[in-house]
């Protein structure tokens, strides 16, 4: 047998390879070649704002953009997907974001440092030597649940306190950390976030750390420019990690990205820029609208929040009520106004920054993702133009990210980042259908909600419970399985098989909401574990649903249940 060594590309011709995991535990497996090139035909192509092509063709080969426009001559090799009428728009930009960032676990037991007032960097939240790309995982649910709303890129941030690390500019896709990263050290990023029971414990003395260390280095960068052009005499400059991280900020190569939530956060950040000097970006911004005209003073660059308060539900005014209305129901009346005036602020605030000419994109870092959709459709409703929203999400942040030459629009030549929905992106009934990430498909199955029959109240909760055969549509062909659910009061538990290999392998998170399942299960693939991820609606004895391997995307799903024997 002639050897093959498989890349991760070519993994994906063994997509749910889990089912032949013995197989391949044993021996190594000839794979066929699989192609990357696609034709997205008979699609509205929306190139950017303001720029669409009516019902035209997408080709994309080997993960770029070859060709848009219209009456194009498909590839023999290519991929077709029949669009028909749907839409596709650039890939969108989280400016803000920490998607694939995997969290530290918190170390409630650590010891109190001997000298609280002058603790180690670390112990003091100060890390700006660290760097983002040594936390990235790509399996991370987080990545997957932007990717499903169309995102494909993000600057993603560290954790950690004042000064966690460098940020980066990821592809949200790939099968290893390195597979992500399109851009390093893209800002330096920083936080008034106070240490714990060490220096600096408030806000207060984070900014004046923050003063200190910038000064510092400063010092140290002059003196050591000093040293290289005249050596002799000189006393060797001492090697600072802390300091030389602060140098790309000096020289104004890379600008400091400011988490910066609140009125006074932005507010204390502009002061520490004004002061000091730094090209600032101020990320997450929530509250911002009455320091627009300072913003605009320190030429600040924005990413806007995703993250609205929750709308005001309006009530039926009742004119006996009225009349009736006692002085306890007039005070929280006005209240309830005060309180929807405030969230009218927060939603109107992406118009505002429009209207006074500052720029910037959106984050989505404190948003739940399953809002971020409706959030944008309600700046819209407040003023924003659905140009200036996709402006928002792609072209803005491209340009201030400075990797607008190769992502934000659909154009020749740009990074296959797309995503494609059936309707409008801005339309409330809108589904993304497909995603690209650097050329690889990811697939979205769109499954209509079935509707409770009126008459019998509430709909029946779905019973997973029992044994259900499946099959699973993959690019080699089908494969089929068997998965085994057991409810114990309400705890669900379950094993996975699949008729090749007959392993059995334990299903993880299983989730019981209506009629929708959802659980998880880990696979090996050639030494590295990959999380593979299903989602099924139940109707009856069968279901539909949709199996995500990571970057090799997500495939049609269904079964039937076998009855009990």
């Amino acid at each position: 047998m002639s050897r093959f060594y498989r890349t991760p590309r070519q993994w994906l011709l063994v997509l749910f390879c889990w089912i032949t995991l013995s197989a391949l535990a044993q021996e190594e497996v000839k794979l066929a070649p699989v192609t990357r090139t696609y034709a997205i035909t008979n699609v509205n192509i929306i190139q950017g704002p303001s720029r669409k092509v009516d019902m035209g063709t997408v080709i994309i080969r080997n993960g770029v953009i070859q060709n848009v426009g219209k009456n194009l001559a498909i590839p023999a090799d290519a991929v077709v997907i029949k669009a028909d009428s749907m839409y596709v728009y650039a890939g969108f930009i989280d400016g803000y974001s920490r998607a694939g960032v995997v969290k530290p676990k918190d170390e409630p037991n650590r010891e109190r440092p001997k000298d609280p007032g002058n603790p180690e960097p670390a112990q003091a939240g100060i890390t700006p030597q660290n760097d983002v790309r040594t936390s990235l995982n790509p399996a991370e649910k987080s990545v997957e649940d932007l990717r499903a709303l169309g995102f494909t890129t993000a600057q993603v941030v560290p954790y950690g306190g004042m000064l966690p690390g460098s940020a980066a500019i990821v592809q949200l896709g790939g099968s290893a950390a390195n597979d992500m990263v399109l851009l390093g050290n893209s800002s330096f990023y920083s936080e008034l976030t106070s240490a714990q029971r060490v220096y600096p414990s408030t806000v207060i003395g984070v900014m004046s750390k923050y003063r200190e260390l910038y000064r510092q280095a400063s010092q140290a960068k002059t003196y050591e420019s000093l040293y290289a052009s005249n050596r002799a005499g000189l006393e060797r400059p001492v090697n600072d990690k802390i300091l030389e991280a602060f140098y790309p900020v000096i020289d104004k190569r890379v600008p400091v990205l400011f988490k910066a939530e609140r009125i006074l956060d932005v507010n204390r950040v502009i002061t520490l820029q004004k002061e000091l000097g730094f090209n600032v970006v101020l990320g997450d911004v929530k509250e911002g609208w009455d320091m627009i005209n300072k913003i605009k003073a320190a030429n600040a660059r924005v990413f806007l929040s995703l993250d609205l308060p929750d709308a005001v539900k309006e009530e039926k005014k009742d004119d006996k009520k009225e009349e009736s209305k006692k002085p306890a129901d007039a005070e929280k009346e006005s209240l309830e106004k005060r309180k929807a005036e405030a969230i009218a602020q927060y939603t109107a605030q992406a118009s505002v920054f429009q209207k006074a000419g500052v720029t910037f994109g959106f984050s989505t870092a404190s948003a739940k993702t399953k809002d971020i959709p409706a959030n944008l459709r309600r700046m819209i409703a407040a003023g924003l133009t659905e140009d200036q929203a996709l402006a928002a999400l792609t072209t803005t942040p491209a340009q201030m990210l400075g990797i607008g030459d190769r992502v934000g629009t659909v154009d020749n030549g740009k990074i296959a980042n797309l995503v494609i929905t059936d309707k409008s992106y801005f339309n409330e009934k809108s589904k993304v259908r497909y995603v690209f990430v650097d050329g690889v498909l990811y697939k979205y199955d769109v499954k209509e909600e079935k509707k409770a029959d009126p008459k019998s109240g509430n709909a029946k909760k779905a019973d997973p419970n029992g044994k259900w055969s499946y099959t699973t549509e993959t690019p080699q062909g089908n494969s089929t399985g068997v998965i085994k659910i057991k409810n114990d009061g309400g705890s669900y538990s379950g094993t996975i098989t699949s008729s090749m290999s007959g392993q059995e392998t334990e299903l993880n998170s299983i989730v019981v909401e209506g009629n929708s399942l959802t659980f998880s299960f880990g696979f090996n693939a050639g030494g590295g574990t990959m999380n593979i991820e299903v989602s099924l609606t139940i109707d009856g004895s069968d279901f539909e649903g949709t199996m995500s391997v990571g970057s090799f995307g997500s495939f049609p799903m269904r079964g039937s249940k076998e009855p009990n024997k």
